[in-house]
């Protein structure tokens, strides 16, 4: 399944329930759509979010009453799903341009910008309680750790941040790379944090000893702009040339590709509700909806380059026994930008806006 959206996508997400999809454009729209297995896509919506400025993250809000979207703009919007009208607007959210959304809890939402800063939105107390100038660069990806009650983003200066939202601090920083860093997750049961980065190389940092990288694994052409985790295992990568990838983590190795957008850059991947659909969305002007089941159990003709996995300057294997302790960041560094966009989940964001 797929459509074409007409103008190149920064990000997409599914609604927590229902079978609906939302992206958000560079030319400020957003679109929502409702899918089913075998069919076309149905635009539900298209409206302009953000004016002349680009729509760069897109998430379900408040148990998928709500889409919440933001922008170079500055401002975080919150549009109402059934009628595609805007619910409330909160300008000047940040100083710069706002790249990435996650929601924490029911009551809380963190936001990065171009300029490095991640700040935490209380919904009780209508105010920001958190603000991390966690870089010195634009925020390229950000997850949440809910039983640290941690915040890990990643950046265009190379460093990978680690944020208490407890203890309100920059809690640990990695050392600079020299390579960007564009993506993360957490795999291996909390003890593995994988960042993508832009040569295409995967960084493995062992939690808890976040000042250097454990492991380096090559094996991508080009970077490694989107990832999700399928299970503790494996990981469903989005590259620059355009394929999405299986990928075994320790032992590190490119299992399979999986699908393609030509040769187009693939700017981000999201699972459905159910785990049925991944979605993909790529500099071709197309969100593409693949079964997940038929993506795996489909034979992938052998090919050498994608099976061969480098790997370098490797201290880890499979039994790794680090604990989730927690060491002090060395200073921040700079680097090269390379502007992206954001993640999240749900929350009670519409009160929120209102009493702002």
């Amino acid at each position: 399944m797929e459509v074409s959206l007409g103008a190149i996508p920064f990000d997409l997400d599914f609604h927590p329930s229902s079978p609906l999809v939302a992206s958000g454009l560079i030319n400020g729209d957003l679109h929502l759509y409702r899918y089913a297995a075998e069919t076309q896509p149905e635009r539900v919506f298209k409206i302009n979010a953000h004016g002349e400025e680009s729509c760069r993250a897109v998430r379900f809000a408040d148990s998928g009453k709500i889409i919440l979207t933001a922008s170079p703009d500055c401002s975080l919007l919150a549009t109402d799903v059934e009628t595609g009208k805007t619910v409330a607007r909160l300008e000047n959210a940040h100083e710069e341009a706002i790249n990435r959304l996650v929601n924490l809890t029911d009551t809380m939402i963190a936001s990065g910008d171009d300029e490095g800063c991640i700040k935490v939105w209380d919904t009780r107390q209508h105010a920001c309680c958190n603000s991390f100038d966690a870089h010195e660069d634009y925020v390229s990806d950000l997850t949440f750790v809910p039983d640290t009650m941690q915040i890990l983003g990643t950046s265009g200066d190379g460093t990978l941040s680690v944020c208490s939202i407890k203890k309100n601090k920059v809690q640990s920083q990695s050392e600079f790379s020299e390579d960007e860093l564009l993506s993360l997750v957490v795999m291996k049961n909390g003890k593995k944090v994988i960042c993508g980065t832009q040569t295409g190389a995967l960084l493995l940092y062992s939690w808890g000893h976040f000042k250097d990288c454990s492991d380096r694994f090559l094996g991508h052409p080009m970077s490694v702009d989107t990832v999700l985790k399928l299970d503790e295992d494996r990981l469903i990568s989005g590259s620059y040339d355009g394929v999405i990838r299986l990928v075994g983590i320790l032992p590190n190795k490119i299992i399979q590709p999986l699908a393609e957008h030509s040769e187009f850059p693939i700017e981000r991947l999201a699972f459905s509700s159910d785990r049925q659909f991944i979605g993909s969305i790529s500099h071709d002007q197309m969100l593409k909806l693949w079964d997940l089941e038929e993506l795996l159990n489909t034979p992938q003709e052998n090919n050498q380059e994608e099976n061969e996995a480098v790997q370098a300057d490797s201290d880890d294997d499979d039994d790794d026994d680090d604990e989730m302790d927690i060491d002090i960041a060395p200073p921040k560094s700079s680097g090269s930008k390379r502007k992206k966009s954001g993640n999240g989940g749900s929350s009670s964001i519409s009160s929120f806006f209102d009493d702002l």
